[in-house]
């Protein structure tokens, strides 16, 4: 997980923001399945 969102999500989560961690969960959710979808390595291990 890249940092810049590991400190928004860590933010989120201590201000209790419900609408801004769906939103990063949802942005990571679409950040990892992306990059799995165009490296072949991680897709062999699925």
């Amino acid at each position: 997980m890249p940092q810049w969102l590991c400190n928004q999500l860590m933010r989120a989560f201590y201000n209790k923001n419900r609408r801004q961690i769906r939103l990063l969960n949802d942005c990571w959710f679409f950040y990892r399945t992306r990059k799995s979808e165009t490296d072949p390595t991680t897709s062999q291990l699925q």
